[in-house]
């Protein structure tokens, strides 16, 4: 059995849950076969276990003993994870289960995402699910797909198939944290052809490479100051873009991840090499400067090449550079509402050009309508200046902070009497489900918790041990405190 050091971690019940989802690939819109694994999990118990249309698998377990006059609960949890690996990690996502290791307090993975987000909140729905001695009113867990890339599973699924009147949403990231809103979220995708020309032929071919960033999640970690690897690039080819002519750009991966690595390749005519170096040199210096405390690990790199022959007309090298430099990267607007919190923001997640084609991903999020579109038309501008096509997709709604929930007053009260101290109440910048979930289920009364989780959508991503037990024991009093049935 792998994962031994992490199944030994107490509690030991979620922590053996955790391991045996991490065993299995589960990448967004890849979802088969831990949807399969889940319906195998739900049937070997003998619980109701159904998959909808779009594939979110629901279970039903029936109230234990006295309970049965509580409100039916909905335990929530999304099946996928993000996939990100360091560049000299050596890992398939398709085919292998995470590695995993204990350091100290904390869970980790060896090279890769680790998949607590939400793996941890699945793995606690299922341990309730398992277990014989946990008290609790009638359940339904729903297990949703594709939150990370499109949430597909929360669009999609349709009225009636829930009854339950609360939501128990398990996919935050600090275990003294309440949340009672989230931000919505668009993709914006900036695409456009250009012309090659051939090289010169005293021309030399080099590749520049930024990488050993942080990255991280696109909204719970956008405020950090992190730095943004397509955005490090382009600004070194604004320097130098009078004397380099760009063969391809790799830059980046999922939308909602902070991009850590980045490379271009471009040509260089002979007698302008020491002053690239020299513009090299000297921008290596600054960000280390500028980024001492924040990216210790950044890295640049200046390599010359061999085998390549044309690169990017001139025109659109100087519109691709101009438009990169005016997109708004990072924190656009900080809530009026609610201290400290990122209210709009953007993220330019991927930007790759190569054989005549560019295409730039970003991720836009706002816990206000209004402000998600003003970031998303002042990106159309950037683009549209510059003679991109952009389109707009994957809209989805934030969620309006309620601080008036019935489930939130019982949620305070338990988390002071075992803890001894006051929850954060908060909303968070990043896209929660309950947003959708709500539009479908306009009712429902809905809260999210979980446990501490660390650089979630990085390789740094990690898990508290100490708070996974904190959070075990939270989630176990609230099911014994269900408020009784209006009717």
């Amino acid at each position: 059995m792998q994962n031994i050091a992490v199944r030994n971690q107490e509690p030991q019940l979620l922590w053996n849950h955790f391991a045996d989802i991490n065993a299995i690939p589960r990448a967004s819109k890849k979802e088969e076969r831990i949807i399969e694994f889940m319906v195998a999990f739900g049937k070997k118990l003998s619980l109701e276990t159904l998959v909808d249309p779009v594939g979110n698998v629901i279970i039903r377990k029936p109230a234990t003993a006295g309970m049965d006059n509580r409100k039916t609960v909905v335990l929530q949890s999304h099946l996928d994870m993000v996939h990100q690996k360091n560049s000299d990690t050596d890992f398939d996502f398709d085919s292998e289960g995470i590695k995993m290791f204990v350091d100290g307090d904390w869970v980790r993975a060896d090279g890769t995402t680790l998949g607590a987000d939400n793996g941890l909140g699945v793995a606690a729905i299922m341990s309730v699910l398992s277990s014989d001695d946990i008290i609790h009113p009638a359940l339904e867990a729903l297990f949703t797909i594709d939150e990370e890339t499109g949430m597909t599973g929360a669009q999609g699924l349709q009225a009636g198939y829930l009854e339950g009147e609360i939501l128990l949403n398990l996919d935050t990231e600090e275990d003294d944290e309440i949340d009672i809103g989230c931000a919505g979220g668009i993709d914006i995708t900036a695409i456009k052809t250009y012309e090659e020309t051939d090289a010169q032929k005293d021309a030399l071919s080099f590749r520049f490479v930024v990488k050993g960033l942080q990255g991280g999640h696109s909204g719970m970690d956008i405020h950090k100051g992190l730095g943004n690897a397509n955005k490090l690039v382009n600004s070194f080819l604004k320097r130098v873009q009078n004397i380099v002519h760009i063969i391809s750009i790799d830059g980046g991966g999922l939308r909602n991840a902070i991009p850590r690595e980045s490379k271009v390749k471009f040509f260089c005519n002979s007698e302008d090499v020491e002053a690239l170096k020299t513009a090299f040199q000297g921008y290596f210096a600054e960000l280390k400067e500028n980024f001492t405390d924040i990216e210790p690990d950044l890295l640049c790199t200046l390599d010359k090449i061999e085998g390549e022959s044309v690169h990017m007309c001139e025109t659109s090298q100087k519109e691709l550079i101009q438009a990169l430099d005016n997109a708004v990267n990072g924190v656009f607007k900080m809530s009026e509402e609610i201290p400290d919190l990122v209210e709009a923001s953007n993220n330019i997640a991927r930007v790759l050009v190569d054989k005549g084609n560019i295409k730039i991903s970003c991720l836009t999020r706002s816990s206000v309508e209004a402000s998600k579109e003003e970031v998303a038309n002042s990106l159309k501008t950037s683009f549209e200046g510059q003679g991109f096509k952009v389109e707009f997709s994957g809209a989805y709604p934030g969620w309006s902070p309620n601080r008036d929930s019935a489930i939130l007053k019982v949620l305070i009260g338990i988390y002071e009497d075992i803890f001894k101290s006051q929850p954060a109440v908060v909303a968070c910048h990043a896209g929660l489900e309950c947003g959708i979930l709500g539009t479908h289920y306009p009712e429902m009364d809905m809260i999210p918790f979980g446990p501490t989780i660390k650089g979630a959508h990085s390789p740094d991503e990690r898990a508290s041990i100490s708070s996974s037990v904190r959070f075990w024991k939270f989630l176990q009093e609230i099911l014994k405190n269900i408020p009784i049935k209006n009717d």
